[in-house]
């Protein structure tokens, strides 16, 4: 059967792929994101001050970054099914056990989970929850022609912004709204995830002429270009890590990383501390829900928009390296703009929480043609590439969790109403940050996204890593 037969149209089951995978997305973000709605539950749980929550999710983000590429790697070789199917379960029963922190056997005082056990929790989850997007891209390597790389990809990182947007909205419907407490949100989480789990061991297979659904012109459409696939052939790291391209991406990724996260984890806690009175309301609570979660949502039109975008100059002009270059760098330079002009408007509601929408709809710019970029070069190695690339970018957002930490930490200061200090429930001081902690950030934030504009000069996309047939090397001469 051929494609260019005008009888014979190829199936769309790749769209089903890629509806599979930006679920799996949207619930990583889910997962992930609640943090930044839990945390003042789970540290009182713990016996300890949310300002210390930032050990909690350096230690995630470590493990996050620290098995990048070995879960690229297990995808690369193995497959994305197997692979994913084992990242979804390990983070799920972490997820689950996580609700159990601070919890108190009943009929005694012996606490299962405390603060200590929390962070090695959050190793755990980390841990299992590495090379799930390094896996989805090496996924839509195998499902999808390289002329809607960047729609793909895009299409991912929307889904995944839209549920780290709604992720607010979705804690305060849940507890709020239902009732329900921290614990059994959690829960309910974990329970989503392993129902994903079910439906994809059902559906998803590693390539399309594994799936009995699809018919030979819907493979020969996804296949045309690619490079056949030679099973489990070693892996060249040293033309992997010595590669100029990896390293200018990973350096790229690390500036998103850096800048990003204060949004995901602690806007929610900005807004509810420096507008205590819509509080008061369960409408004012979920108006501030949206509002933290609006810089994720509108960054899903600049996820969708920056690999329609890309895709399409690629289309007109045969120029993959400007192609993927010019809406990542127009995106960077537009985030670190926006975030100066936020330091102008700290404590006035609207203006900020526009500034900041902002900065999530430039920073995502730049999401589908990173990692398109990271399919570009690897090819058949891109789960590893975009292991590697992600694996760097955690370690950004390390630091910038560290960094932003000592930040506003240095800016903090006790309540006082009447010269009187305010106590929370358990008798310790109830605390504020100072407007110029956030200002500080921003700066920061702003002349970090200039270095990212730098570094995508140092990005070539029409230069990928070359293969063994390529270099004229057998399969089973690896000396790399």
């Amino acid at each position: 059967m051929n494609s260019s037969d005008t009888n014979v149209r190829p199936t769309r089951i790749r769209y089903t792929i890629l509806a599979l995978l930006s679920t799996l997305a949207m619930i990583t973000y889910l997962d992930r994101a609640v943090n930044g709605s839990a945390k003042k539950d789970m540290m009182e749980a713990v016996g300890r001050g949310e300002k210390d929550f930032y050990f909690v999710l350096i230690f995630f983000q470590l493990a996050y970054a620290m098995f990048e590429i070995p879960s690229g790697w297990m995808g690369d070789t193995y497959g994305p099914r197997k692979t994913l199917i084992r990242i979804v379960i390990w983070w799920s029963a972490f997820i689950g056990l996580t609700a159990f922190a601070g919890y108190t056997l009943p009929g005694t005082e012996t606490v299962l989970i405390t603060f200590g056990v929390l962070i090695a929790l959050q190793f755990f989850f980390g841990m299992g929850e590495a090379g799930a997007f390094p896996n989805i891209s090496r996924a839509l390597y195998n499902w999808f022609p390289t002329t809607e790389r960047g729609f793909a990809q895009g299409s991912v990182w929307l889904s995944a912004r839209f549920m780290g947007g709604m992720t607010p909205f979705v804690w305060v419907c849940l507890t709020a709204g239902l009732g329900l407490n921290w614990r059994e949100t959690l829960w309910v989480f974990s329970g989503v995830a392993m129902a994903w789990v079910a439906v994809f061991i059902w559906w998803f297979r590693d390539r399309p002429d594994q799936h009995s659904s699809t018919n030979a012109a819907e493979r020969e459409l996804i296949l045309a270009g690619k490079v056949p696939p030679t099973g489990h052939a070693g892996i060249p790291w040293g033309r992997i890590f010595t590669n100029r391209n990896v390293w200018a991406l990973c350096a790229m990724y690390m500036v998103t990383n850096f800048n990003w996260y204060f949004i995901m984890y602690n806007l929610p806690g900005q807004f509810r501390d420096s507008f205590p009175q819509l509080r008061e309301s369960l409408g004012g609570q979920m108006l501030l829900g949206l509002l933290a979660g609006a810089p994720l949502l509108v960054g899903m039109l600049g996820c969708l928009g920056g690999g329609m975008l890309t895709d399409a100059l690629i289309r007109k002009t045969g120029n993959r390296k400007w192609g993927r270059r010019t809406f990542a760098m127009i995106g960077y330079g537009m985030a670190g703009a926006f975030y100066l002009l936020a330091t102008q408007f700290i404590g006035n509601l609207w203006p900020f929480a526009i500034c900041l929408i902002l900065v999530g709809l430039s920073n995502d710019f730049m999401m589908a043609p990173s990692w398109a970029t990271a399919q570009d070069i690897g090819r058949r190695y891109s789960a590893i590439v975009s292991g590697a690339m992600n694996m760097v970018g955690n370690l950004g957002a390390t630091l910038g969790i560290f960094i932003t930490s000592l930040i506003l930490n240095a800016n903090t200061v006790n309540k006082v109403v009447d010269g009187v200090p305010v106590l929370k429930a358990n008798g310790d001081p109830d605390t504020t940050i100072l407007p110029q902690g956030y200002i500080y950030c921003f700066e920061l934030y702003s002349g970090i996204y200039l270095l990212g504009v730098i570094a995508w000069l140092f990005i070539d996309a029409s230069k990928p890593i070359p293969t063994d047939e390529e270099l004229g090397i057998s399969n089973h001469d690896h000396s790399a």
